[in-house]
């Protein structure tokens, strides 16, 4: 059957208005907050927002930076985010405990990034040398992996001062050691001290925990599951570009939202997250940025309930869901 031109024209202009309404479906407006201000460790957030990840994957979402006198998860409960970028896995835990409704969804750091820090000429080359030292170690520190430290390897409690965020007793005393992020207190004590410290890393010690974990609701996973998934999914792909590809609008956002941010810095932490493995390495490596597992999970669980970090009867298994993760998702993004 021949179709003159007119029709044919009409037919044209009708199929591709509907093409474009299907184009112009609204998008998911979502709130991510974040528990810190902005950072290279939340630079695959910025990177699924900067390169349209989120918004290929039918998510406007707005990103909403922490800092010290901010408590998002608060908003996250109140309904006012949709997403928290949770500090570690003890956090999901003690929602359990006090029966607040949210659920981890995706671990973002396979390792805790919290390290030691000591200086490089006293001798200390192991972990346990540690023990010769003075520990300076904040209130929150003291409360959760020093119980482990003691309980797994006999540290005291009469080594420990107060850590105030500020490498100066540090760096004026050499029998000392230090606590801090691998990604950002080494970079302060080179760039003050004019040395390479010691590193020691809990998480190659044993300590389990995720980090940067994101944490919604459970009324949203119950109500909006597929936004939830392509929320994950996208986040995934967008560390994956971070980590392993052009990073620079990312980055400009990162300064915009925190004008102290300087470039070098953000280099110095991405350099030590891909040389630590602290985003991407063991289950990430087959399941995807995000990854976590029961096995993981317990493990954790298991050795805060023996040091005494958590206390009472608590179901962990409650604390999070793998409904979302270990699909492989971003993978083929890692260079070969």
């Amino acid at each position: 059957m021949r179709i003159g031109l007119k029709t044919f024209a009409t037919l044209a202009a009708l199929a591709a208005g509907g093409l474009g309404a299907a184009q112009a479906q609204p998008l998911d407006k979502v709130t991510f907050a974040t528990n810190w201000v902005a950072q290279a460790e939340h630079g695959g957030f910025y990177q699924a927002l900067a390169d349209g990840t989120y918004r290929k994957y039918g998510l406007d979402v707005t990103i909403l930076p922490g800092g010290p006198n901010v408590n998002h998860r608060l908003q996250l409960i109140a309904g006012r985010v949709d997403f928290y970028m949770s500090a570690n896995t003890l956090q999901a835990f003690d929602a359990v405990a006090y029966n607040i409704p949210t659920l981890v969804i995706a671990a973002i750091f396979q390792k805790d990034p919290q390290v030691l820090l000591a200086h490089p000429d006293q001798g200390i080359d192991t972990f346990e040398d540690l023990k010769k030292l003075t520990l300076l170690i904040s209130k929150e520190g003291v409360a959760s992996y020093f119980q482990w430290m003691q309980h797994d390897f006999g540290f005291r409690e009469q080594q420990v001062k107060p850590y105030t965020f500020n490498p100066q007793p540090f760096l004026a005393d050499k029998r000392t050691a230090m606590q801090g992020y691998v990604t950002s207190e080494p970079y302060a004590v080179e760039s003050q001290g004019g040395f390479k410290p010691k590193i020691f890393l809990l998480a190659d010690q044993g300590w389990g925990s995720y980090s940067t974990l994101i944490e919604t609701r459970r009324d949203l996973v119950a109500s909006k599951p597929d936004m939830v998934q392509r929320f994950v999914d996208a986040s995934a792909i967008g560390w994956m570009n971070y980590l392993y590809g052009n990073n620079a609008a990312a980055n400009t956002r990162i300064k915009r939202d925190n004008p102290e941010m300087t470039d070098d810095r953000i280099a110095y932490s991405i350099v030590k997250m891909k040389e630590y493995g602290i985003a991407d390495s063991g289950d990430t490596i087959k399941g995807g940025i995000g990854a976590m597992s029961d096995a993981r999970m317990k493990g954790f669980f298991d050795k805060m309930m023996a040091s005494g970090v958590l206390k009472g009867a608590i179901d962990y298994r409650k604390a999070y869901s793998l409904q979302f993760v270990n699909k492989g998702v971003g993978i083929d993004l890692r260079p070969k």
